[in-house]
């Protein structure tokens, strides 16, 4: 049976230490600043993508690779006898998928599987490891994808939003919707429904108060989650994160891991935006 050799793009926010110890293929995207394109984790960080925005006022763009980045990526392993399954950022959000799709068309019939993780971030994280050890365990590459495809309807990713004014900036709300939510200290929680980010609601007042509610929406379906792998995703919130961590592992038991999130949801959400990911079973 051919090795499976597990591809994710740089929005999967996967710890690096699970990438080196699985050796997961990473696909960046690019972070666009005028003409100058970087490719997300390679030759930009999320800490240099806030010093930018903050001297230039402006976001960045966000771009997907390009077919040829992914044939690029995927031919050596092809080449060695290797099968692939990538698992792409939400089509609804990106022509990630798409571009990935016409690559794998290049490639011989059956040696390349092509999921749409229908999410973003620590959602793609988590598909991502069930590939992992499904693949360890020494599963073929057509039952990895429908293992995916039947995991990837429940997951559940939440995140809290610090700050409008990345939304704001980012033309996804009003100059005065940014100015009476930082008046009203009002925090935005987002949620993943059908591969978009949606607005869920909106908590007003202290940020722990935000924290706690999104805490207790996790924990509302304690019984139903899945506890081999709850992941708390954040960009510059650690001691946040890892009070989540604490008190999810306490209430449901669970392997409750960080991770940090890189420039594409930076570049969206901005700074000490944190969020909980875990997938639900019967």
């Amino acid at each position: 049976m051919s090795r499976i050799k597990i591809f994710a793009d740089s929005t999967s926010d996967l710890n690096p230490d699970w990438i080196k110890t699985h050796d997961i293929g990473i696909i960046p995207l690019y972070v666009v600043f005028g003409d100058e394109s970087l490719k997300d984790g390679v030759e930009i960080t999320p800490e240099r993508l806030y010093e930018r925005v903050s001297e230039d006022g402006r976001l960045p763009k966000t771009a997907a690779p390009s077919p040829a980045d992914f044939m690029t990526a995927f031919q050596p392993y092809i080449d060695q006898g290797d099968d692939i399954l990538y698992i792409s950022l939400s089509s609804e959000l990106s022509s990630t998928y798409q571009n990935a799709l016409l690559a794998s068309s290049e490639f011989p019939e059956g040696r390349i599987s092509v999921v749409d993780s229908l999410n973003l971030s620590s959602g793609i994280g988590l598909l991502v490891m069930k590939a992992v050890h499904a693949a360890q365990k020494g599963q073929s590459l057509k039952e990895i994808t429908h293992l995916v495809e039947a995991v990837k309807p429940n997951v559940r990713t939440e995140f809290v939003i610090d700050t409008l004014e990345y939304l704001h900036k980012g033309g996804r709300c009003s100059g005065m919707q940014n100015l009476i939510g930082s008046l009203l200290k009002i925090r935005p929680v987002i949620r993943v429904t059908d591969g978009k980010m949606s607005p869920a609601y909106k908590v007003r007042g202290k940020r722990e108060k935000a924290l706690d509610q999104m805490l207790q929406n996790t924990l509302s379906e304690k019984h139903q989650i899945d506890t081999d792998l709850i992941i708390v995703v954040h960009t510059m919130a650690e001691e946040d994160a890892l009070e989540l961590q604490k008190s999810l592992q306490e209430q449901t038991g669970g392997r409750v891991e960080l991770a940090t999130a890189g420039c594409v949801i930076c570049s969206h959400c901005g700074p000490k935006t944190i969020g909980i990911i875990y997938n639900t079973v019967l």
